[in-house]
C-alpha cells in the first residue's frame, strides 16, 4: 500500500521540567507519519536512547509495515531533537509519549492504537502506559530488562499491573535481556504478554554471520509486529 510520509511537529508538556506561566515546560519535537489506505492500527514508534526517529532500523520497520496496512507515527524524544546524547529522564519521555499518542488519535479513524519502541523507547511506553496513557497495546523491540551484565538490577517493577496485550521481541543474544530473566517476568504478567524470540540475534536483532542491513533488520521484524496487532485488534 502506497503510504507518503508526512514530517510533523508536535508540543510536549513536562510537568517536572523547566515551570513556564502554567507550571509545566513546553517542548517542540518532529516526527513522521504515515498512513496507508484504510488501515487496520496504526503503531506509533519510539527509538531507542543512542538512534533517533530517522535511524534506518526503524524507517525500514515503519515502511514495511505500511505497506501491511499499518499506519506509524515515528518521533523523537526531546533530548534527541535538540542534539543532546543522553536521553531525557522518564517525565520528559513519558510527555512525549503522550503528545505523539495523542496526535496519533487526532489522525485516527477508529482503529486501534498501538505504541512500540526500540529498547528505551518500549520502556517509556510502558511507563506511559502505566501512568495511564491509552493504547491498544505495547510492542517491545528488544525490551531493556537490565543493564549487560547486570541482571540484578531489573527494570520490570512497573510491568505488573499491565493488563494490555504486550509483545516482547527479544534477541536470544541480547545482553540487556538474559533470556531465563524475561521468561520469567513474561510468565508474572500473565497472559497478556508473550515473547518471540530472535534466535541468534543481540540487541539490534544481528545475527553472527548474516549480513543484512538496518534497514533490511527493521523490516524482518514487520511480519511479527503486524501479526501481534492483527490478532489483538
Amino acid at each position: 500500500m502506497d503510504a507518503a510520509e508526512t514530517r510533523i511537529t508536535m508540543d510536549t508538556e513536562d510537568t517536572e521540567g523547566t515551570e513556564d506561566a502554567e507550571g509545566t515546560e513546553s517542548t517542540r519535537v518532529s516526527g513522521i507519519y504515515a498512513r496507508p489506505d484504510k488501515p487496520f492500527a496504526t503503531l506509533v514508534l519510539a527509538h531507542g536512547a543512542g538512534a533517533g526517529m530517522e535511524h534506518p532500523f526503524l524507517e525500514g520497520l515503519a515502511r514495511a509495515l505500511n505497506d501491511d496496512g499499518v499506519a506509524t507515527l515515528r518521533f523523537n524524544f526531546p533530548y534527541r531533537e535538540a542534539g543532546k546524547r543522553f536521553p531525557d529522564r522518564p517525565p520528559a519521555a513519558i510527555a512525549a509519549w503522550r503528545a505523539a499518542m495523542e496526535l496519533a488519535a487526532s489522525r485516527s479513524e477508529g482503529e486501534p492504537q498501538w505504541a512500540a519502541g526500540k529498547s528505551f523507547g518500549g520502556r517509556m511506553a510502558s511507563m506511559a502506559v502505566a501512568e495511564g496513557m491509552p493504547a491498544s497495546g505495547l510492542v517491545y523491540l528488544g525490551y531493556p530488562l537490565h543493564p549487560p551484565g547486570k541482571p540484578e538490577k531489573l527494570r520490570d517493577e512497573h510491568l505488573y499491573g499491565l493488563t494490555l496485550p504486550m509483545l516482547f521481541l527479544q534477541g536470544t543474544r541480547d545482553t540487556f535481556a538474559t533470556p531465563q530473566l524475561l521468561e520469567n517476568v513474561v510468565a508474572r504478567i500473565g497472559p497478556a504478554a508473550s515473547i518471540e524470540w530472535w534466535d541468534g540475534g543481540n540487541h539490534s536483532f544481528e545475527r553472527a554471520g548474516v549480513k543484512k542491513s538496518a534497514a533490511d533488520i527493521g523490516a524482518s521484524l514487520a511480519a511479527p509486529v503486524s501479526a501481534f496487532l492483527r490478532k489483538n485488534s
